[in-house]
């Protein structure tokens, strides 16, 4: 019987998901799509997860879509790439990016194509300080996609976006940092020990507060000042009402730490 594609744990509210094909750096097949957008899925309805962990097994994260599946020369004449993109890679993008629950990306090694921009679509990247980021999209002829362009984009701004995808040159970790493409890059051996950490930290934190944080930040990239304000507004109301609101500021007044419950109500 063969090993799972992907790994899933569930321990003290931390969801972890390990891609697992290490022996073809963990890129996608139909099955792992599947069972990814399901492990998404279970993480937005179960409110016993509060935080996903996304990471990759072996010596490499993700090396985007398995080249295999998709090959020009497959009987029946060149694949359609956009299908791909459009039934596979796009949900899943906008699953991750939707979700109300701090998701948390170890980038442990390669991350090239799609598996790339899939890592630079969730909350916080760390990565191993000898992990590298390739947009290898030219050198196959084919355009970023798994929102690369848009998030690359935003993150770097236009010239170092344009050179990294037309080059196809490997980013690494600590200059990725640097640059602000990533959050932080850590030496190899302490990798895992820091998501985790950080990961068990959201797991026991304002879960609620942290889903409207999200929201504000994502609509700010797309809307005016004014908006944004009026967005905060509604959203602080919204909080304001919240249970862990109320255990935080009497925990404050109590000088003790708070419970928070990550719950609306």
């Amino acid at each position: 019987m063969s090993d799972p594609v992907l790994l899933q744990e569930l321990e003290n509210g931390v969801l972890t998901l390990t891609l697992n094909r290490p022996d073809r750096l963990n890129s996608f097949t139909p099955e792992l799509h599947a069972l990814l957008r399901e492990a998404f899925s279970r993480a937005e309805s179960d409110d016993a997860v509060r935080c996903v962990l996304l990471t990759g097994a072996g010596r490499g994260f993700c090396a985007g879509q398995d080249l295999g599946e998709r090959h020009p020369d497959a009987e029946g004449g060149a694949p359609d790439l956009g299908q791909t993109i459009g039934n596979l890679w796009n949900p899943l993008v906008r699953q991750i990016r939707a979700l109300e629950k701090p998701v948390i990306c170890a980038v442990n090694g390669v991350a090239a194509g799609a598996g790339a921009n899939l890592a630079l679509v969730c909350d916080i990247v760390l990565a191993a300080e000898s992990a590298r980021f390739i947009q290898s999209f030219a050198k196959l002829g084919l355009v970023p996609d798994t929102g690369g362009t848009w998030t690359m984009t935003r993150l770097l701004g236009e010239a170092r976006a344009k050179a990294l995808m037309l080059t196809g040159e490997p980013l690494n970790a600590p200059k990725a940092a640097e640059w602000g493409l990533i959050w932080k890059a850590v030496p190899d051996d302490y990798l895992m020990e820091e998501a985790r950490a950080l990961a068990r930290h959201f797991a026991a934190g304002p879960t609620y507060g942290y889903g409207l944080t999200k929201r504000a930040v994502h609509a700010a990239g797309e809307q005016g000042l004014d908006a944004s304000l009026d967005l905060e507004r509604e959203l602080q109301r919204k909080a304001g009402f919240s249970p862990d609101y109320a255990e935080g500021v009497r925990a404050f007044t109590d000088k003790r730490a708070p419970v928070f419950t990550g719950k609306p109500e």
